[in-house]
């Protein structure tokens, strides 16, 4: 005797005769495979202009940086129209001193903010934790330290130029003496704006290597002031050269050479302070590129 087949369901049947086949993947709107997530905001390679924008929209949404610059452009304009007013109530006259030469208080004194600034730049964003953000936003760490250089490069000099311009149109226009040149003008003004921007950089790069925004702008500001006070109470013969030196290549000294006024009557005259500044900060900003490529964060 023979059992007979289990009769089956219709759906199995049908199964048996058109087996099945194996799901197609499914794609979102944008074309990802299912299951992983696409962001609906249009995705593509970040760039240097990209990097750019960041940094120029962080630096001037600080309050600090407004302060900062405000004051320096106050000292700026104030010492050097004071100067400009005290030797005209005196009626003294200024004899073969450079009219253009009476800005270097202010600049000297602005200085100071530059340096402030060009630490904070960086060295802020490691006291708060921004740069974790900002290195993962923008995993490029040289691209990100190149950013921060260019934006702060340029309003620096942009403001500093434009400042010290306008206190050497007043000075001239309010004092007599000895017309400045051309080339006096060009190295009050312009020459002036690319020391101190270039400074400035010098202080960023101290603070992408310090991380301490006290510590490092407490070394610029010894790195400006302290030759020049050294230089001042070495007595011994001794140390006749050194104190040379030091008078020579301090940076208030090679500050005032682009107004022909110098500390010390030898040492680095015209343009060839900038190429030493610029010299000495292509060195540690390398270092300071080392430094954020191969430390944590």
């Amino acid at each position: 005797m023979t059992t007979p087949p289990t009769p089956q369901a219709p759906y199995q049947q049908q199964a048996q005769q058109y087996p099945q086949q194996p799901p197609a993947p499914q794609q979102n709107w944008q074309g990802a495979p299912a299951g992983l997530y696409a962001s609906p905001i249009p995705q593509r390679r970040a760039t240097l202009g990209d990097a750019l924008a960041s940094e120029w929209t962080k630096i001037r949404s600080v309050r600090s940086t407004m302060w900062t610059l405000g004051i320096m452009i106050v000292l700026l304009l104030g010492i050097g129209l004071l100067s400009a007013i005290a030797v005209n109530a005196s009626g003294s006259e200024l004899g073969n001193t450079p009219v253009l030469s009476l800005g270097f208080f202010g600049v000297l004194l602005g200085s100071i903010c530059v340096i402030t600034l060009g630490v904070m730049t960086i060295a802020s964003e490691y006291g708060t934790g921004m740069i974790r953000t900002t290195l993962t936003a923008c995993p490029s760490r040289g691209r990100v330290l190149t950013a921060k250089a260019i934006v702060f490069f340029l309003l620096t000099f942009v403001i500093t130029t434009v400042t010290t311009a306008l206190v050497a149109v007043l000075q001239t226009a309010m004092l007599g003496g000895v017309e400045p040149t051309g080339g006096d003008w060009l190295r009050a003004t312009v020459g002036v704006g690319l020391y101190i921007a270039t400074l400035g950089l010098l202080s960023l790069a101290v603070g992408a290597l310090i991380r301490h925004s006290a510590g490092a702008i407490t070394i610029m500001i010894a790195v400006v002031l302290l030759p020049l006070v050294l230089a001042m109470f070495m007595f011994a013969e001794s140390l006749a050269d050194v104190q040379q030196a030091l008078f020579e290549y301090s940076i208030p000294s090679q500050l005032g050479a682009f107004y022909d006024a110098s500390v010390a009557s030898s040492g680095p005259s015209g343009w060839e302070p900038l190429w030493i500044m610029l010299g000495v900060t292509a060195v540690a900003m390398i270092g300071a590129h080392v430094s954020l490529d191969r430390r944590d964060v």
